[in-house]
């Protein structure tokens, strides 16, 4: 991969990871209840599906993914159905201001599995990333180290852009002590996981 292929990769990583999707909102939510510290646990979740989904296009998996009607719909409608989980989950969240008093090893696995399948589940993403990844690739030269380059790139700008949201959630939106404003942007979070979940059901394949 040349330094010109990999600059302008750069550059469209920046402008996928600023896009704002579910990603984006379990970061806001997550700095919100448990702090930036704390909700850092969320962005590894995140990079471990964005790295999951360079993984499926390298392998050739996201092809596969992208032709089959039945797998496709089947990833989909589970991808549906957990966003609108969250936002129901979000919905119910307590009203009360958090106090910070840690987080027990439960809670870090739940932060990193359910941001994790937050990515995995979107078959947008893979069909996103069949669509930008080839454009980088060369077929002429040995593949793998190109896409671990790719990879370790992407990596690198949506964990930034994750933390920008994470903190911004944690510095603005925490300070809330007020339960009514609260109960509010608790059920505004949910609000847009589930609205992400029903654009996610209006998706189609090109």
């Amino acid at each position: 991969m040349s330094l010109d292929t990999w600059l302008a990769f750069f550059v469209a990583s920046w402008l996928i990871s600023l896009s704002p999707g579910p990603g984006a909102l379990s970061c806001m939510a997550a700095g919100q209840r448990f702090g930036f510290r704390h909700a850092l646990w969320n962005i590894v979740g995140l990079q471990l599906g964005v790295l999951l989904l360079v993984a499926v296009c390298a392998a050739g998996l996201g092809a596969v993914l992208a032709a089959s009607h039945t797998l496709f719909m089947g990833i989909k409608w589970a991808g549906v159905a957990y966003l609108i989980w969250l936002g129901i989950q979000q919905w119910r969240s307590p009203a009360a201001p958090m106090v910070d008093t840690g987080v027990t090893s439960a809670d870090r696995r739940s932060l990193i599995v359910k941001a994790f399948l937050i990515n995995a589940s979107n078959p947008k993403g893979i069909v996103f990333m069949l669509a930008v990844l080839p454009q980088f690739i060369d077929p002429h030269a040995t593949q793998w180290p190109q896409y671990l380059i790719c990879g370790a790139t992407l990596f690198f700008t949506d964990a930034v852009v994750m933390s920008g949201y994470t903190l911004l959630a944690a510095r603005v939106l925490r300070a809330l002590r007020d339960a009514r404003h609260i109960r509010w942007l608790n059920r505004g979070f949910g609000s847009l996981f589930i609205g992400a979940g029903l654009l996610l059901a209006g998706f189609r394949r090109q």
